[in-house]
């Protein structure tokens, strides 16, 4: 590298590091917003936002209750649990109903339905909806692995050489930082910074660029949300160093976009964008962004834990003033003249029963004060932050709240009610399934940019496993929906009653009344019998292969 090739690479790190300086700065509050929520869903709940800053509240006096009766926690595992509902079962739309553009529909779904088994995108969306959850929004990176897929020879070193596959990978928003964080759409940014911490030895094996490592201190990196583990700083040694993508938008004065990466002051790479995963083959960044509220004028959304925060609060606050004052019943409070007992011996040992008391001769013996039963006004105001909790975050428990509809007792009036609680999630819903179809869009443009070379992939359908061959070049579509058994809002009961009822008027049988064995395997897979479903193709197999 020439003197001058050296001064540039210096100056465009400093600029990479000098945005991602400011970015970080311009956000600090809404990094502050997401350590609180973390905190109250872990259970720490007597921290505020002070100056820009997490602070621990101190009590007033020794005796006062702190204890933490968290509502939170079980509010964001009942939306998980609803939202896991809607898991990607990705197709592809066929462009008209020519025979070649439906088989190259159905090839599509098969690479979407194999791809999903090897990058495991169940879990992965299972994690970003806990981020998008707790945080508000969550982010998933779509790239190409190199060392991933069937090794396909060695170099001269013996080291692998693999076809590559994709990669999928939720990410926390602690990583991502936009250029204008007023722009709500990701694809809109003029740029972005996704910044990680890496392993130096990561580094120089990706790279090729050596660096000593250092103690990380300047960037926060989050632990997995799905723990409920707090927000820490990151502090990792010496082996670890900073890594920062920052993405540049294809524009006038650079069609292909632009990537630069950079760590510990050394620039690892600086070019056009790699991949080709926008519409028409274009580039675009190789990320989707899920929101669990969407805020207008917003780049990041909100989560529902921000409007709960402040009902926590007043919830610890009513429990424990309530137990308090259950103390002083049980344990009294005892009026005492002064200088007619010894005070310390009676604060230390209390009015145990059969305690003789010794007083001063002709003074007041100590009595107890009555205090009455706990007013009823501390019943009525947590009764009334209770069903606050299930109007505000949307999720609510039938079994609780079953003295509402007492009167109704048909099966439809019941499935509305629950229509209606599960309404408040339809913006969490919508956006997970906008989030799974553009992965699957980008997952079949990479496979369409890289796999030049002939592959198999493996996959399963109808309780049977089949392999597909094909090329990047042999994709001919990229619009991917939802199965429609999937894209359904329903319990596996709902589900089982829809085929049942289905089966009833006749709907899955053909002009003769029967059923196809295609149908039959499907709908034991959608049942749950798979093994069952296997077991009656192997035994028709069998049979045909007898006559």
């Amino acid at each position: 590298m020439t003197e001058e090739q050296q001064t540039n690479a210096e100056a465009l790190c400093a600029e990479v590091e000098a945005q991602f300086l400011r970015l970080q700065e311009e956000r600090k509050p809404l990094e502050r917003q997401w350590e609180l929520n973390l905190s109250f869903v872990r259970g720490n709940q007597y921290c505020t936002l002070a100056s820009g800053e997490i602070t621990v509240s101190e009590k007033t006096y020794d005796w006062e209750q702190r204890r933490v009766f968290n509502h939170i926690a079980p509010i964001i595992d009942t939306r998980l649990s609803k939202l896991s509902r809607i898991r990607p079962a990705l197709a592809v739309r066929a462009a008209s109903g020519a025979d070649g553009d439906r088989a190259a529909a159905r090839l599509s779904s098969s690479i979407l339905s194999a791809v999903q088994e090897e990058c495991d995108l169940d879990g992965v969306m299972s994690e970003a909806t806990a981020w998008s959850e707790i945080c508000g929004t969550a982010f998933y990176k779509v790239a190409w692995n190199p060392e991933g897929g069937a090794e396909v020879g060695r170099t001269e070193n013996g080291r692998a050489v693999r076809e590559g596959n994709i990669a999928v990978c939720a990410l926390s928003p602690f990583e991502i930082y936009p250029a204008s964080p007023t722009e709500e759409s990701l694809e809109n940014q003029p740029m972005l910074i996704h910044a990680s911490v890496v392993s130096v030895g990561r580094i120089a094996e990706m790279y090729g660029v050596e660096l000593e490592g250092r103690d990380i201190s300047e960037f926060r990196l989050p632990a997995t949300a799905g723990t409920g583990a707090a927000h820490v700083k990151c502090n990792t040694g010496s082996n670890y160093e900073l890594v920062l993508e920052r993405y540049m938008r294809p524009s006038s004065k650079e069609p292909e976009g632009r990537l630069t990466i950079v760590a510990g002051g050394r620039l690892l790479f600086d070019g056009a964008l790699p991949y080709r995963n926008g519409a028409d083959g274009s580039a675009a960044y190789p990320f989707v962004k899920q929101t669990a509220l969407n805020t207008a004028g917003s780049f990041f959304g909100t989560s529902v834990v921000e409007r709960l925060i402040p009902l926590q609060r007043a919830y610890n606050a009513v429990k424990n003033r309530k137990h308090e004052y259950l103390n002083r019943i049980s344990m009294g409070t005892v009026a005492v003249e002064d200088g007619s007992v010894d005070v310390d011996d009676l604060a230390e040992g209390g009015l145990a029963p059969g305690k003789v008391i010794i007083y001063r001769q002709g003074g007041t013996p100590p009595e107890m004060l009555t205090l009455g039963a706990v007013p009823e006004e501390f019943w009525k105001e947590e009764e009334s932050l209770l069903s606050e909790f299930t109007r505000i975050s949307g999720t609510g428990d039938l079994s609780e709240n079953a003295d509402s509809f007492a009167g109704i007792t048909s099966a439809t009036g019941l499935q509305l009610i629950i229509d209606q609680d599960d309404a408040r999630l339809n913006t969490a819903y919508q956006s997970l399934k906008r989030a799974a179809k553009s992965i699957g869009r980008q997952i079949l443009r990479l496979f369409k940019q890289f796999a030049t070379d002939v592959r198999l992939l493996k996959y399963s359908e109808g309780g049977n496993t089949e392999l597909i061959c094909f090329k990047g070049s042999d994709i001919a579509g990229d619009d991917v929906v939802l199965d429609a058994d999937t894209d359904l809002n329903m319990t596996p009961a709902q589900r089982r009653a829809v085929i049942f009822e289905l089966m009833d008027r006749g709907l899955l049988s053909d002009g003769e009344g029967k059923m196809s064995d295609g149908v039959k395997k499907k709908i034991l897979s959608i049942l749950g019998y798979q093994s069952l479903a296997e077991m009656i193709a192997a035994q028709n197999g069998g049979e045909n292969n007898g006559n």
